[in-house]
C-alpha cells in the first residue's frame, strides 16, 4: 500500500500500548516488542505525541533509531491526555507547531514522514489547523499529512488546503460507523488506517467469527484482521499490543486467505 510516495506493508503496528498513559520505569520489554515488530516485517508504526506525554516517541527512537530506509513512523499532534480517561483536542496553530517540533526532536528526525491531526479542535477554525500543518510541510518538516476521526465532509474540506494521504478512524468488524469514510478513501486511493481494529476483544462475541476461527485454526483476532485486509486494498490496520506473542499472532493474520463465502458471512455478522 502506498501512503503518499511511501510503500508500507498492509499490517502495521500501533505503539500506544507500549507506554500507555505513563511509561513503566523498565522499558526493556516494550523496546523488545518494537524491535520484534520490525523483525517480523512491519514497516508502518503509529504513535502520537500524547501517548505517554511524548514517551512513546522517545521509546520508538530508543528501540529503532537509526531507522531503516523503508520504515515509516507516523505520529499525531493536536490532542492531549490530562488523565487516563481524558482526551482533549488542542488545535491552536502555535500549539500544533510546537508539538510537531517536539516530535521531531524525540523521534530524532529532521522530517516527519507522516504527521496526522489527531483530532479536529471544535474551538479553533478548521482552516487554521490545516494551515498550521500545511506550513510545517512547506518548511520541509513534514513529508505527508493525514487526519484522524473525520467525516467525509471534513475530509473534502481538508483537501482544499492539504493533500490528505491517510485517514485514521475507528473501524473494525463489529464497529463500522465510518464505512462511508472508508469507501471515500478507497475511491481516492487514500490509506485508511483503522484504529481499534479488533475492538478491544468485543469481536470475540461474534459466533460466526469464533466459528470461522475454529475452522481456519486461527484466533478471532486474526480473523478480524484478515477481514479488514480483505475489506479494501487501502486498509492498513494497526493492531497494538505489549506482548511479543500477540504481536506475532497479529502479524500472522496477513497470511490468512478468506474465501468469498467466508467474507460474506463475516460481513453479514458485522452488519454490512
Amino acid at each position: 500500500m502506498m501512503i503518499g510516495d511511501l510503500e508500507v506493508h498492509r499490517l502495521g503496528f500501533g505503539a500506544m500500548r507500549l507506554t500507555g498513559f505513563r511509561p513503566a520505569e523498565d522499558r526493556t520489554e516494550a523496546i523488545k516488542v518494537a524491535r520484534r515488530a520490525v523483525e517480523l516485517g512491519v514497516n508502518f508504526i503509529d504513535t502520537a505525541d500524547s501517548y505517554g506525554v511524548g514517551a512513546n516517541e522517545d521509546l520508538l527512537a530508543e528501540a529503532l533509531y537509526p531507522y531503516t530506509d523503508d520504515l515509516l513512523i507516523a505520529t499525531k499532534v493536536g490532542r492531549t491526555r490530562p488523565s487516563p480517561s481524558e482526551w482533549t483536542p488542542l488545535g491552536r496553530p502555535e500549539y500544533l507547531r510546537q508539538a510537531a517540533e517536539l516530535s521531531l526532536r524525540r523521534l530524532k528526525v529532521e522530517r516527519i514522514d507522516l504527521l496526522q491531526l489527531h483530532r479536529i479542535d471544535p474551538t479553533v477554525p478548521f482552516q487554521d489547523q490545516l494551515g498550521a500543518l500545511a506550513q510545517l510541510q512547506s518548511e520541509g518538516k513534514v513529508r505527508h499529512l493525514g487526519l484522524s476521526e473525520v467525516t467525509v465532509e471534513q475530509l473534502e474540506e481538508a483537501r482544499q488546503v492539504i493533500d490528505v494521504v491517510s485517514v485514521q478512524n475507528r473501524y473494525n468488524l463489529t464497529d463500522r460507523e465510518h464505512e462511508a469514510v472508508l469507501d471515500h478513501c478507497a475511491e481516492r486511493s487514500t490509506a485508511f488506517v483503522p484504529w481499534l481494529p479488533i475492538a478491544n476483544g468485543d469481536h470475540a462475541s461474534s459466533r460466526i467469527l469464533t466459528d470461522l476461527a475454529a475452522e481456519l485454526e486461527a484466533t478471532p483476532a486474526q480473523i478480524s484482521l484478515a477481514w479488514l485486509l480483505h475489506r479494501s486494498p487501502v486498509v492498513v490496520p494497526i493492531p497494538g499490543t505489549k506482548s511479543a506473542e500477540h504481536l506475532e499472532e497479529n502479524v500472522a493474520a496477513a497470511r490468512i486467505q478468506l474465501t468469498a463465502e467466508q467474507l460474506e458471512r463475516l460481513s453479514a455478522a458485522g452488519g454490512r
